[in-house]
């Protein structure tokens, strides 16, 4: 007799790049995996936890790309689901953070499936603190802002304008190729003196980090051919790393000299 189906789909969230940082719950849920629909950013050591027998599929999608839509995505969940029973969806970071968990769970619950949710750490918090710079800190930053530097049609978010006039630390996801824009937004407040870094590929082996103020960031970053996937955040934190605090004293001592 055959083993009846029961549709599932677990979202679980991976972390923020290094395999280690993903949760206890979200390993026991790809240990019990019938199928895994994982993303590019995912390290692919995690599908270690999923069984053996598990069929594992790669719908990731990198900026820019038209391959694998989201709707694609959505239908795989739940033809796997159907097919083969527990679907495991393993996206980076954080599902509910950008990273459109919620359209998924939207589309699957309309066939009746069951659906979990594993939150992820967010990349938003551990990226900057893999590099030392607290989000908050008291007496620096009273509040953070965390805002997508690509909306859906493309353009740059208006909450930054907003933002930028607040004392509040802002960490920009999907932002590298709008640093210009950016840049141009804190400069059209006066804030070129703004503590700024470029964090790529986060909490991994391959991490890199660009550090300096709104003033001579795009040169930084040209210099050094930083790029996506990567995490910019703005803010008096910045020098607060430990990490970071050469770059800042080098400025200052710079700045005394030209002064």
């Amino acid at each position: 007799m055959m083993n009846e189906i029961r549709p599932r789909v677990t979202l679980v969230g991976a972390g923020p790049g290094d395999p280690e940082l993903i949760t206890l719950k979200g390993v026991l849920a790809l240990n019990k995996a019938d199928v895994v629909l994982y993303d590019a950013l995912i390290d692919r050591a995690l599908l270690n936890h999923a069984p053996d027998k598990a069929i594992k599929v790669f719908v990731g999608k990198r900026h820019g790309s038209r391959q694998h839509p989201q709707e694609d995505t959505n239908k795989q969940c739940v033809y796997y689901a159907q097919k083969y029973g527990h679907v495991v969806r393993l996206k980076g970071g954080d599902p509910f953070v950008f990273g459109r968990g919620a359209e998924e769970l939207d589309y699957i619950q309309q066939f009746g499936i069951a659906t979990d949710v594993v939150p992820g750490i967010s990349s938003t918090v551990a990226v900057p603190a893999s590099a030392g710079i607290p989000v908050t800190k008291r007496g620096v930053s009273e509040s953070y802002w965390v805002i997508t530097g690509t909306t859906s049609s493309g353009a740059l978010s208006d909450d930054l304008k907003l933002a930028s006039r607040s004392k509040a630390t802002v960490v920009l996801l999907m932002g590298t190729r709008k640093l210009d824009e950016i840049v141009g937004v804190y400069e059209d407040e006066g804030l070129s003196d703004k503590a700024i870094a470029i964090i790529e590929r986060g909490t991994t082996r391959e991490e890199r980090v660009v550090a300096g103020t709104i003033t001579n960031i795009q040169k930084k970053a040209r210099e050094s051919k930083i790029g996506a996937p990567a995490i910019i955040i703005i803010g008096e934190v910045v020098k607060e790393s430990p990490q970071l605090k050469a770059i800042f004293e080098e400025l200052v001592c710079d700045h005394k000299m030209i002064s």
